[in-house]
């Protein structure tokens, strides 16, 4: 086992206890360990991504649920379309997209540029949310939940069809759309978000990516169970850690490899 695979399975395992500590997010690092310490290509590291995220998000959404902290029938409809959407994309988007987009002179701007500078600046936004401390709001109104379809309908769409392409959750995304167009609680926003990210994830690997690439499930598992144990991890190290002050750290941390990918990619020849 080379250096690099050594500092990744390790860096799987700091993932797991960030999601332990501080409720999300860490999964956003997936990716760039999966292309840069495991050397594996744009399209599977996306896809690999999304199967982590989403087998996180589950753990975590069905930890929530025993909270009472899930709306199913809100995960429901958000869902759907953000299904579709990273279904879509997984399965027909990707997998058409050309090595080479287009050149400009001497400049060839890459499939891998595309992904990965998308995916560098939406980790920036991902940074803020988690930078900013959340308000606790009440449901506006008498507390029921009124679904805006059209609105619904649309960011679902969008979100899922951004996870499909860079392979990360969107929770910063989802959180907001949920407290906005479902009326819902900030702590039921969150619950809820992590079940919608989990389906849309995990169907959008296994209707998408499972269809049209060889997955190599014996890493893939390895690195996704290295995980969940610094999930369990996080969990009880959350007991005597205040998650509020890491998450902010972890926030700048973020913002850091933003840039990084950003340099790597298009600064850097591959």
């Amino acid at each position: 086992m080379e250096l690099l695979e050594i500092f990744g399975y390790i860096s799987a395992l700091i993932i797991g206890i960030s999601l332990g500590l501080i409720g999300g997010g860490g999964s956003i690092l997936a990716v760039p360990v999966l292309a840069y310490l495991f050397s594996v290509n744009e399209k599977v590291a996306t896809a690999y991504s999304l199967f982590v995220v989403g087998a996180s998000a589950l753990l975590g959404g069905l930890k929530q649920h025993l909270k009472g902290y899930v709306d199913w029938r809100t995960a429901l409809v958000f869902g759907i379309p953000a299904i579709v959407g990273v279904t879509v994309v997984r399965h027909y988007v990707v997998p058409a997209l050309p090595d080479v987009l287009f050149t400009m002179g001497d400049f060839a701007f890459t499939r891998r540029m595309a992904m990965f500078g998308l995916f560098a600046v939406l980790m920036i936004p991902a940074a803020f949310s988690m930078l900013k401390k959340r308000k606790e709001k009440e449901p506006k109104g008498d507390g029921t939940i009124k679904y805006n379809y059209p609105l619904i309908l649309a960011e679902g769409l969008i979100v899922g069809g951004i996870t499909g392409m860079i392979g990360a959750g969107g929770g910063f995304l989802i959180i907001p759309a949920l407290v906005i167009l479902a009326n819902v609680e900030m702590k039921v926003a969150v619950g809820t978000s992590l079940i919608i990210i989990a389906f849309k994830s995990l169907l959008g690997f296994f209707l998408g990516d499972a269809f049209t690439m060889e997955i190599d499930w014996v890493f893939l598992s390895i690195f996704t169970g290295i995980s969940f144990i610094g999930i369990f991890i996080g969990s009880y190290l959350s007991n005597f850690i205040d998650g509020n002050k890491l998450k902010r750290g972890f926030g700048y941390f973020i913002f850091v490899m933003a840039i990084f990918i950003f340099y790597m990619e298009f600064f850097v020849k591959q």
